[in-house]
């Protein structure tokens, strides 16, 4: 019978995981040092897990206590900790996700904005419920009805220990966990001219005896360094001293309200999330499959998804089965490579070059195994081979096949890698025909494999010598279509619907890491003609796809989100939506904020915003170098972080008269996104003089964490369109710029080129998917919420948040699970 426990203190939650084997007796111990919990195995199937107390572990002195409880684990538990099927369970400290996350109840609320059945004694907890929910309502969070019911149920400990963890992740969603400061103490109020500001800042240095020579040789060169200055760049004011002459923030009905639900059981509601992302139809984001990790390391030896269709994936799920002993889930030897990558830190896409690292012996045993297992069950699949024969090559050196005859078919995949044995490459066959445009013979060929078929259309409908060949291209893609996974299809279905635009047109790249460049599109078009029946052809397959909900309720602010056809096209955060996304703008005044907080060397950030006129040429901008432009303020330059430091750009939209408002964040000095200890972008909206320190968490509408491979960040941007309303166009991507200095001065053309490409590309969105769900048949009825009360039935709800009081037998799409939309 398994024991369950939990203790709380300051710094987090200790709770219960799954646990298959113990390597001699490991340890887990709290960041105080006051805490440790340890596992030993003994024979006959026991495991003791050990509680050693030491409250004050820097005192004179040895007091202490520990206690140690044995449970029977299972026949099955050999001595000495050796693999098992029975599962056991074990106690660590949940403390340890990296970023935003302070155990896995804070994942599940990220992820989910539900809040794990809270537990404690029973007991009146009415008030400290409602105390709870003031404070959310401060960052712009509210406890649903059934929650609050639920909290009011039990003790008032218990609702405070709630509080104090919910409140701690909530605020760290929105950006709050950090002291938002700016230069100018009054901002937005009373910010100088940049003229202004700089002779002042050499007018205080001048008064210094110890920097003025500097600073007047420096003036008798025509060149001055602002860093010289004494005064520049430091916040020349406290945090407290911030907040003493700003206004309170004037409360609005228009203030952001993100609702957090009742959840299960925390077990209940880790597995769900479990198999919604392993069994997740896109890649997901970073971050995402970062939590995804840890997940699998709970969640190894319980439910799988029926399938794992992302290979990388896949390879996070191997990992943590190979860890408990579980059986492997293989089925082409890139499996195996992917794993062996994910077991040496390196690449699982496969994109770049993984140094390998030395595998024990059982790891090796393994990867071996499910190599010759996949082999010896086809061993077509040898050809696989040829697209990774260096990492194949590498790999081969660290796994040492020749010691393990009993493998003979994972020995045929090296020997295929060293060229020793043949096995002809589906690739090269394909290749070879192209290069012959023998089009009849490759679409004859890539019958065999629908997906390739689909990634070579356009180039076979281009090099086809006539209708005919053409025709039969169309023909084939229509054969093979209902083998093609639903993201494939939809991600042609955009592909041939901005086909159509002029040649010449600017043509953008992204890479999975958000690194963005633009080309003008020399490629010629595909005929009008093949290109509509194509698209009628995939539009009748994703029809066809779709289920059939019955009722279906819309949240019209959801019609314009662009289809999650890939998770790293969407960087971690709070509302933060895919790119291409539109989003309405309602507020009068726009406030963009960027923080960092360096990790060893002097970082400066600097947060800039391009305005474009309708033809994309420039129109001003705002930065450290123009703090003032027309309806907007810059909050001053900030140029180190040690202690974390934050920029603010505010806009009033009734002044703005350019077209596009670009925020972006230039790496001026120092380490990358990816560097610093933490860097996050988001805009507040709010309506007119509504007063308020520079960050306000409940204006704030969405919040992205920086990371990505580039010095110049661009989240999104700001579109005036005809009604005169403002809407936003999400980006998230990253130019490469220089190493240092960059500024929007010189990345002006750059930004407005690849801005103009992703303004005038249209992606598939929700909207799209709805149309097709709901047109041509009497068998759905759809309605869009109007704001109003829900329907009493079931219905299946698609918004970007949940609503309340819907049955608990809804389907409940949001922006947490939009890639659920994507058909298989």
């Amino acid at each position: 019978m398994p024991l369950t426990t939990s203790l709380s203190d300051e710094t987090g939650f200790v709770g219960v995981q799954r646990f298959d084997r113990f390597g001699g007796e490991p340890n887990r111990r709290t960041d105080a040092r006051d805490l440790t919990v340890s596992g030993v195995f003994r024979p006959g199937g026991h495991v003791g897990p050990t509680w050693i107390l030491r409250p004050w572990p820097q005192a004179t002195g040895t007091w202490g206590a520990s206690l140690t409880t044995w449970l029977e684990a299972g026949p099955a538990c050999p001595a000495g900790g050796g693999a098992q099927k029975t599962p056991v369970r074990r106690f660590v400290h949940l403390c340890d996700h990296p970023r935003m996350a302070h155990s896995l109840e804070s994942l599940v609320i990220r992820h989910t904005h539900r809040l794990s059945s809270p537990k404690g004694s029973a007991g009146e907890g009415a008030a400290a419920a409602r105390q709870f929910d003031a404070a959310l309502t401060s960052v712009g969070f509210k406890l649903s009805a059934e929650l609050f019911d639920r909290l009011s149920g039990l003790s008032e400990a218990a609702v405070v220990h709630t509080a104090k963890r919910t409140l701690r992740t909530v605020s760290e969603m929105v950006g709050d966990h950090v002291r938002h400061n700016s230069y100018f103490i009054d901002f937005p109020a009373n910010v100088p001219a940049t003229e202004e500001f700089w002779t002042r800042c050499v007018a205080k240095a001048l008064d210094d005896d110890k920097p003025s020579e500097n600073v007047l040789t420096q003036l008798a060169h025509g060149v001055l360094d602002l860093l010289s200055l004494p005064t520049y760049g430091r916040y020349q004011h406290t945090y407290e001293e911030m907040l003493a002459v700003q206004d309170e923030l004037i409360a609005s009905a228009g203030d952001r309200v993100t609702v957090l639900h009742l959840g299960r059981d925390l077990e209940d509601e880790l597995t769900d999330l479990y198999l919604a992302l392993a069994g997740s139809r896109t890649p997901l984001g970073e971050d995402h499959l970062s939590d995804f990790t840890t997940l699998a390391e709970q969640c190894a030896l319980g439910p799988q998804p029926e399938s794992i269709p992302v290979r990388e994936n896949r390879a996070v799920v191997n990992e943590a089965r190979l860890a408990v002993g579980a059986d492997l889930l293989l089925d082409t030897v890139t499996d195996v490579l992917r794993l062996a990558c994910r077991l040496s830190g390196g690449d699982v896409t496969l994109q770049e070059p993984t140094r390998f690292r030395a595998l024990s012996r059982p790891a090796r045993r393994a990867l071996l195994a499910g190599l010759d297992a996949v082999v010896a069950a086809n061993p077509a699949k040898l050809a696989d081979v040829h697209a990774h024969r260096e990492p194949f090559k590498r790999l081969g050196e660290r796994l040492h096949p020749h010691e393990y005859p009993r493998w003979p078919h994972a020995a045929d995949v090296f020997a295929v890698a060293r060229g020793e044995k043949e096995a002809r490459s589906f690739d090269s066959r394909v290749e070879k025909l192209l290069d012959e445009c023998d089009v009849l013979g490759a679409v004859r060929l890539l019958k065999a494999a629908p997906g390739r078929l689909f990634r070579t259309l356009d180039l076979l409908l281009r090099i086809a010598a006539g209708q005919e060949e053409r025709d039969a291209v169309v023909a084939a893609a229509v054969q093979v279509a209902p083998e093609v996974s639903g993201r494939v299809v939809l991600s042609l279905r955009e592909h041939f619907h901005n086909r159509g635009r002029e040649t010449d047109e600017p043509r953008i790249f992204v890479n999975r890491r958000g690194r963005a460049w633009v080309c003008a599109d020399h490629r010629p078009p595909v005929p009008a003609e093949d290109r509509d029946r194509l698209i009628a052809a995939l539009d009748a397959e994703i029809r066809r796809r779709l289920p059939t909900p019955g009722r279906l309720l819309i949240d019209p602010d959801v019609l314009d989100v662009a289809l999650p056809l890939s998770g790293r096209a969407t960087a971690s955060g709070l509302g933060v939506l895919p790119r291409g996304s539109v989003s309405s703008v309602d507020g009068e005044q726009l406030r963009f904020f960027v923080y960092w907080k360096e990790t060893a060397a002097r970082t400066d950030y600097d947060l800039s915003a391009l305005l474009l006129h309708a033809d994309y040429s420039t129109d001003s901008w705002l930065s450290y170098t123009s703090l003032s432009a027309v309806g907007g303020r810059h909050s001053g330059d900030v140029t180190e972080a040690p202690d974390g430091a934050s920029e603010f750009i505010s806009l009033s939209l009734d002044q703005v008269r350019s077209t596009f408002i670009v925020p972006q964040v230039n790496i001026f000095a120092g380490e990358g996104f990816e560097e610093v200890e933490e860097s996050f972008f988001g805009f507040m909206v709010r309506d007119g003089e509504r007063k308020g320190r520079p960050f306000e968490p409940r204006t704030v509408r969405m919040k992205s964490e920086l990371r990505g491979m580039g010095r110049v960040a661009l989240p999104l941007v700001f579109r005036h369109e005809g009604d005169g309303r403002w809407r936003a166009k999400w980006l998230h991507l990253y130019l490469k710029g220089v190493s240092s200095a960059n500024r929007v001065e010189e990345n002006q053309v750059s930004v407005a080129k690849l801005v103009r490409a992703v303004v005038e590309r249209e992606q598939l969105t929700v909207g799209y998917l709805i149309d097709l769900m709901s047109g041509g048949t009497t068998a759905v009825d759809m309605d869009l919420w109007d704001g109003g009360q829900v329907p009493d039935e079931p219905v299946t709800y698609i918004g970007l948040e949940r609503l309340e009081g819907l049955h608990p037998d809804s389907r409940v799409i949001t922006l947490e699970n939009l890639r659920d939309l994507i058909p298989a």
